[in-house]
């Protein structure tokens, strides 16, 4: 009975032992992914290569006839920067696809969390936008109040994010290699796309 008892005993110890431990870990990685931080993109050291970036990036803006802007833009006819106020927010994030013929490409390795660019655009009132066909469209506030939701519109200017294709979710998760985070910068909206993983050499970049 006594090596019954011990033999029992010794199971249970194990067992709460390696149950302990399974939560340490648990509570580690968890840890671990709320502490995860941005990286800053580092261009293309040689020259050369970096010239050849800029160059393909010029010519699909002159195709579409953009002007180059790597932040948002306000107009007094569209909606003035007094109107992006995160405290309006009230959904989640919404936006439109991007179709585009032309498909971004990393030219190197890019680690997760890695900050690709800020969507960038013309802010304008989603409500003036409801029948407008544009193609590169992101809602970047939702508030309770659809008179107060604001979208960037880049089919007059804009940055490369303009021309990193949107996929659905439901589409397989292996082209999910860009996500789209929002963020309050001195309580005003914007979205910044980030990798989403460690993405290779000659990966065409989607974002979900």
């Amino acid at each position: 009975a006594l090596i019954c008892f011990e033999y029992i005993f010794n199971r249970w110890y194990r067992l709460i032992s390696d149950t302990k431990k399974r939560r340490r870990r648990t509570s580690t990685i968890e840890f671990r992914k709320k502490r995860r931080r941005l990286l800053t993109h580092i261009p293309s050291q040689d020259p050369a290569r970096r010239l050849a970036q800029m160059r393909s990036l010029a010519m699909a803006m002159t195709s579409k006839n953009l002007e180059y802007s790597n932040e948002l833009t306000y107009s007094p006819v569209m909606a003035p920067r007094s109107a992006n106020r995160s405290s309006y927010e009230y959904g989640g994030m919404l936006q439109r696809l991007v179709a585009c013929r032309y498909p971004v490409e990393a030219d190197g390795p890019i680690k997760d969390m890695t900050l690709i660019a800020e969507y960038a655009g013309g802010v304008d009132g989603i409500r003036n936008r409801e029948e407008d066909d544009c193609d590169s469209m992101m809602t970047f506030l939702s508030s309770a109040e659809p008179s107060k939701s604001l979208v960037a519109c880049a089919y007059r200017i804009g940055n490369i994010s303009r021309f990193i294709s949107g996929i659905n979710n439901h589409t397989t998760l292996k082209k999910h290699k860009i996500k789209c985070v929002r963020y309050n910068i001195y309580k005003e909206c914007v979205v910044l796309l980030v990798a989403n993983r460690d993405i290779a050499k000659g990966e065409r970049l989607y974002y979900d």
